[in-house]
């Protein structure tokens, strides 16, 4: 295997074990921060260590394990020899593959570790986009670069919000809780918008060889269930599970077998997951019967059921999502959500109005390094027949993303474009 190769298949399992690496650090040295730090440290060792000693059979579990060292070599150099630290040390000595239990005699009103790491980092403490870029960085393992593509916003900016958070729970005392009664219902909504941005991290992810990341969407969707089970009565918790599970449900149809894009309109819907739909509309509903029809996260999953309801591509009532994207516009001022309602508008209205829409927020600096208006915008244009201002206008996106099949989806329309352009009338 080359170096490029270990490389790689490192950062792969990176992603995928992370998330469950903080957690476990965090439930053992009650600190968010500093589990963050050692897995981190952990990264740097297996990329020192597994180029010349070879990718071991369980990478996951040698992941696991030198963090644990790293959690006790803390524990033993910083003095920390209460009864309780006593106890862990001797534990993970005994058996570094088990995990102690060491919250077995707490009342846990949520029971889930994920769950309460995405709490602590939505501590009230921290600013709502300090909370957002502190999970994202710790959950979906995104660099600051990610980050800050995914809030258009400079990359320094993202920088400095991570090391406040970080050193903010670090200096407050409460870097790793469960929040109960009034404080959970204070942390609620930026708990949402966490969970929101993990699904779509992992149903079109930002960077990689793959388009999609499953296991994310898998682990969002399994915490917006817990949400909707502790929090019954909020209507924005039932929008968001719609949301994922109606997004979630044409997972299977959104690529090839060798793992290329496939647009909404190409998607065989026989392959949409029709029991995954059912759910969705039911946690629609129940966000409806509790007045959150309008919320964010229910106008949304009223978008996509738009589309799942819909038997063919052209049975989609265009109009009615143009009306639902104008409506979510209002609710919040946002160029994504405009580039999106220019999508709608353009299926229902006509490519030269959406065309309209998208020059008038194209000079947005939110948009200016976004990779989704070059692609709309090519859209449009090669829809007009302005072949050539479209293949300018894919490349751009091609050279914005960071996922490299989408990059390779932009390339080919590109090409088409430019075909098109050369061919006769």
């Amino acid at each position: 295997m080359s170096a490029a190769d270990i490389n790689s298949t490192i950062l792969a399992v990176w992603r995928v074990e992370q998330p469950r690496l903080i957690t476990s650090l965090s439930r053992m040295l009650r600190d968010v921060p500093l589990a963050e730090d050692l897995t981190q440290e952990v990264l740097l060792a297996a990329i020192e260590h597994w180029p010349s000693s070879g990718i071991p059979d369980k990478p996951g579990a040698w992941l696991m394990a030198a963090a644990k060292r790293r959690a006790l070599d803390h524990l033993r150099r910083g003095k920390m020899l209460a009864r309780k630290h006593d106890i862990v040390a001797r534990d993970m000595e005994q058996d570094e593959q088990a995990m102690p239990d060491l919250d077995s005699a707490l009342d846990d009103d949520i029971g889930d570790e994920m769950l309460r790491l995405i709490f602590t980092a939505c501590h009230p403490l921290l600013s709502r986009e300090a909370r957002a870029a502190l999970a994202l960085r710790m959950i979906c393992g995104l660099t600051t670069d990610e980050i800050a593509r995914a809030f258009l916003v400079p990359e320094t900016t993202i920088g400095q919000r991570i090391v406040r958070a970080k050193r903010t729970l670090s200096e407050s005392g409460l870097a790793y809780e469960t929040p109960r009664g009034e404080a959970l219902s204070e942390r609620l909504a930026s708990v949402l918008e966490i969970v929101y941005l993990i699904f779509n991290e992992g149903f079109t992810a930002s960077r990689g060889d793959d388009w999609q990341r499953p296991q994310l969407c898998n682990e969002a969707l399994r915490i917006g269930r817990i949400l909707t089970s502790i929090a019954p009565g909020e209507p924005e918790a039932h929008g968001l599970l719609a949301l994922m599970e109606l997004n979630a449900s044409r997972s299977a149809a959104r690529t090839d077998a060798a793992g290329e894009p496939i647009l909404l309109l190409e998607q065989n819907r026989a392959r949409w997951d029709r029991l995954q739909i059912r759910r969705g509309m039911l946690a629609l509903e129940r966000a409806r019967g509790l007045g959150g029809a309008g919320g964010f996260y229910a106008l949304q999953a009223a978008i996509i059921a738009c589309h799942t309801g819909a038997a063919t591509a052209d049975a989609t009532d265009w109009p009615r999502i143009s009306a639902l994207y104008a409506e979510l516009s209002k609710l919040v001022r946002s160029p994504v959500i405009e580039l999106n309602r220019a999508v709608a508008v353009g299926m229902a209205e006509g490519p030269k109005a959406a065309l309209e829409i998208v020059d008038r927020i194209a000079r947005e600096p939110a948009l200016k390094n976004y990779h989704l208006l070059g692609s709309v915008r090519g859209d449009l244009l090669q829809k007009l027949g302005r072949h050539q201002e479209a293949r300018a206008a894919f490349e751009a996106a091609a050279e914005l993303t960071n996922n490299a099949r989408e990059r390779g989806l932009m390339q080919r329309r590109a090409a088409e474009a430019r075909s098109a352009a050369i061919s006769p009338a």
